[in-house]
C-alpha cells in the first residue's frame, strides 16, 4: 500500500481533521488524524494491518509471539495486526496514569514483543509502554504504527516500522503561531496531556 493509498483511507473515512488540535503529546497542531475514524470500518482496518505486517521484515515476524498495544488508541490496530500475524493480541491499561496489564492478561518471561500504536508524535506514550512490557517479563522486538508524525526523528529504543510518515508541523505552548492561537482548541485524544 502506498503512502497515497494510506492517506486515501483516511480521507474517505473523514479521519484527516483541520482545526487546532491539542495532541496527547501536549503539543498542538492544525491537523489531527483520528485514527479510530479510518479503523472503525473492519475490511479497512484489516486493510491497513495487513500493509503494516507487510512492512516487517520476515524474520521479524517470526519472532513474535505476542503483540501488545497501549489503550485506546492502540487496541483496533493491535488486534487487528495480532489477526494478520496469526498472534494473540492484548492491550495496557493506564487505570492510574501508569501502563499496566489488567484483565487477566500476562507476558510469558523473555515472549518476544512487537507493540503496536496508531500515531506516533513524541514517542512518549510508546516508550511508557515498552517498558510496562519489561516490566511484565516481556521483550519488545519492534514497534508498528499505522502513522509517524515525528518527522522520522522519534527514537523508541527498538526498531520502528511506521505505515506511513506525516510531517504535519506540531508546536509546544509557547511556539503556537497566531493564526494557530485564534483557532480555538479540541483535544480529540484519548487521554489528557
Amino acid at each position: 500500500m502506498t503512502e497515497d493509498e494510506v492517506l486515501s483511507e483516511f480521507r474517505a473515512s473523514e479521519a484527516l481533521l483541520e482545526g487546532h488540535f491539542l495532541l496527547s503529546s501536549g503539543r498542538h497542531s492544525a491537523h489531527y488524524l483520528q485514527c479510530a475514524r479510518v479503523l472503525m470500518n473492519p475490511d479497512r482496518a484489516a486493510r491497513l494491518a495487513v500493509a503494516l505486517v507487510q512492512k516487517l521484515p520476515r524474520e521479524l515476524r517470526a519472532e513474535i509471539g505476542k503483540v501488545v498495544s497501549p489503550a485506546m488508541g492502540g487496541i483496533i490496530i493491535g488486534q487487528e495486526m495480532g489477526r494478520a500475524l496469526g498472534k494473540d493480541a492484548i492491550f495496557l491499561e493506564r487505570p492510574t496514569g501508569t501502563f499496566e496489564l489488567r484483565r487477566g492478561f500476562a507476558i510469558e518471561p523473555g515472549e518476544k514483543v512487537l507493540m503496536v500504536e496508531d500515531v506516533v508524535t513524541t514517542g512518549l506514550s510508546s516508550r511508557e509502554a515498552i517498558e510496562a512490557v519489561k516490566q511484565a517479563g516481556g521483550k519488545v522486538v519492534a514497534e508498528a504504527a499505522l502513522v509517524d508524525r515525528s518527522g522520522g526523528s522519534v527514537d523508541l529504543g527498538v526498531p520502528f516500522y511506521p505505515l506511513v510518515q506525516i510531517n504535519f508541523p506540531t508546536y509546544a505552548d509557547e511556539e503556537v503561531p497566531a493564526a494557530l492561537a485564534a483557532v480555538p482548541i479540541t483535544k480529540p485524544g484519548s487521554r489528557k496531556a
